[in-house]
């Protein structure tokens, strides 16, 4: 369930600059959830300077930010900029606009990265990877020394998982009902369901590939996982568990895009 911010992030370096006072007489402006998305997006690449490395993300809301990068990069508002993309789709994104792109190999410190989130709860700690680019994401975002979350209003959830949408875990294909249930059997008291990911949807038969081959299970959540640090430890330690989509304590900043305007909020 979303909830309402600024106030959300409690006493963390909130900007609430580009809000409007909910007792102002002015009115706000109605925009689509995309539109959110947008504004989210644009506002996040003023903080990209010419020779930067970028870290590119994957995603609706990401999309619009590269899409702004690449403009600015043809009007000569920002030069010598060397994107790293977090997907194939991105990739593919990225080379269609003409953006200069390189890898980890040859750029091991990102300057910033900017992707969207499933979820963000009042730590900043986020869910990603609805999109099946988990683990690409997490190798570039955790490499950057700035990452920008760009976000609507309908991300931010009390806990991780409290949206009772999917957190994703990607897996090796070799047995994956077994690495399913015992993944389940980890959060039992939480009322976990697992769903290995189909490439169709929820009418899908054949399972979803990731762009490194692997599957994604999906884990649905009726209460709180509890600690996440925790959580992460044990599915990590899981023999057939890649990655999952917990960025815990990684965001630097949160850029939310809602009907009152933008807020941004910068860890302490």
């Amino acid at each position: 369930m979303a909830v309402a911010y600024p106030q959300f992030f409690g006493t963390k370096n909130v900007d609430t600059s580009l809000m409007v006072s909910p007792s102002s007489s002015v009115s706000p402006v109605i925009l689509s959830q995309d539109e959110l998305k947008k504004v989210a997006a644009y506002k996040a690449v003023e903080f990209v300077e010419s020779g930067m490395i970028v870290g590119l993300g994957t995603g609706s809301t990401a999309k619009h930010a590269v899409d702004k990068i690449a403009e600015l990069l043809h009007s000569g508002k920002l030069k010598n900029i060397v994107g790293i993309p977090t997907s194939k789709i991105t990739h593919e994104q990225a080379v269609s606009l003409g953006i200069p792109l390189s890898d980890l190999n040859k750029h091991p410190i990102v300057d910033l990265a900017i992707d969207g989130a499933d979820e963000v709860d009042p730590q900043m700690n986020l869910v990603k990877g609805r999109g099946g680019s988990l683990l690409r994401e997490k190798m570039v975002e955790a490499a950057t020394k700035k990452f920008i979350v760009i976000v609507d209003e309908s991300k931010l959830v009390n806990y991780i998982g409290g949206s009772g949408l999917a957190m994703p875990v990607e897996i090796v294909p070799f047995c994956w009902e077994f690495t399913l249930k015992r993944l389940e059997m980890l959060f039992i008291e939480a009322g976990c369901v697992g769903k290995l990911r189909t490439a169709g949807g929820s009418g899908g038969e054949e399972p979803y590939v990731t762009d490194n081959g692997n599957y994604i299970i999906d884990l649905y959540f009726k209460k709180d996982m509890g600690d996440l640090k925790d959580a992460s430890d044990a599915i990590l330690r899981l023999a057939g568990v890649v990655e999952h989509g917990m960025f815990i304590d990684m965001a630097t900043t949160v850029i939310v895009a809602g009907k009152l305007g933008v807020s941004i909020t910068n860890k302490l």
